[in-house]
């Protein structure tokens, strides 16, 4: 058997920041966490509760197809409620964090266990492929992902039935679930699996229950709404390191940072602020805009809006095309030290 390798130690450059600015960036609020919280889970009940009412009192078939579509819109940004609160920065108070990104995991069909293993090594060795085998670049994207994620994804529910079905029979089978949980450590897979079954378990007495009724809608808007109507989270989440460099110690070069309009940015869990949640991962998602003020003298140009970003990303990804081994070398300020 070869040895384990040992991970590579990442000197990563982060922009100074004044110890009272560095101090009041990192505190977090209860306050600020329920309005963060609370509030995206609010709109997902509403987008839930105005289709359960348009298929309640039988309105026009369009209306509640519109709704449920809108309710899947919403709910696709679970996977960002449950990144934020899994990395316990969200609610001052511990055990809020603990039960909240339970909630968004049961909603967002997630293991937030699996994936907080692989996201802290994502955050410690980010694109240094073999140490981060979360996001692994470069990364193919053509038209076609679009309108398979963006509407209904049925793809992506076989997935998540047969990955979910996979933990929860103790099974870890690919190379980076296996750096994640290796099998001389056994102990470490036990919180997944009993996770994995929850859920299944969880979802299977909903869908009994809500079909015992004729509830059938409750299923739809509980168990399936994570896939259907993801186009707009497909167009957010996909910015955050596609067409960018790896293996280069500097966030600012591996990671992207958009500028969108505050609605979505809310319902984005404020992960448009990439390089900044990368840079200082302990911030606090209600923070990042103002950590984003603090360093913007040392970022490179941040595109404003989804239309500006994708128009940059589809010329990074035509010209892979031609070119495999490009990427796209984000220009940093003169002044900043890691550009001379």
């Amino acid at each position: 058997m070869s040895e384990k390798r040992t991970p590579a130690v990442i000197d990563w450059y982060r922009t100074p920041l004044p110890k009272d600015v560095f101090k009041q960036l990192h505190e977090r609020s209860d306050l600020k966490a329920w309005l963060q919280t609370g509030g995206f889970l609010a709109i997902v009940l509403c987008t839930g509760g105005l289709a359960f009412w348009s298929w309640w009192h039988d309105w026009h078939w369009a209306a509640t197809v519109a709704l449920v579509f809108l309710h899947g819109m919403v709910s696709h940004f679970h996977i960002n409620g449950m990144h934020e609160l899994g990395h316990g920065t969200v609610f001052r108070t511990k055990a809020l964090n603990a039960f909240f990104v339970r909630v968004v995991s049961f909603l967002g069909w997630l293991n937030f266990e699996t994936f907080n293993a692989s996201h802290q090594r994502h955050h410690r060795y980010t694109l240094h492929d073999p140490d981060d085998q979360e996001v692994v670049l470069p990364v193919k994207l053509m038209v076609r992902h679009f309108f398979e994620q963006g509407f209904f994804n049925y793809k992506g529910f076989w997935w998540t039935m047969k990955y979910f079905g996979r933990i929860a029979r103790g099974r870890f089978v690919s190379p980076w679930e296996l750096v994640c949980y290796p099998p001389d450590q056994p102990d470490l897979r036990r919180a997944p699996v009993r996770w994995a079954r929850f859920v299944l378990g969880g979802h299977l007495v909903i869908a009994v229950v809500s079909l015992a009724t004729g509830l059938w809608i409750i299923p739809i808007l509980v168990t399936l709404a994570t896939f259907i109507g993801g186009w707009l989270f497909f167009l957010c989440n996909n910015t955050q390191h596609i067409g960018l460099q790896d293996k280069v110690p500097d966030f600012r070069l591996c990671c992207r940072t958009i500028l969108i309009n505050p609605v979505v940015r809310f319902l984005y869990w404020q992960m448009n602020f990439h390089t900044e949640h990368h840079m200082y991962a302990a911030v606090p998602c209600y923070h990042l805009k103002r950590l984003h003020a603090a360093i913007a003298h040392d970022m490179p140009p941040c595109p404003r809006g989804l239309v500006a970003t994708w128009r940059h990303i589809i010329g990074i990804l035509r010209r892979q095309q031609t070119e495999p081994g490009y990427c796209y070398t984000a220009p940093l300020p003169a002044s900043s030290p890691a550009a001379r």
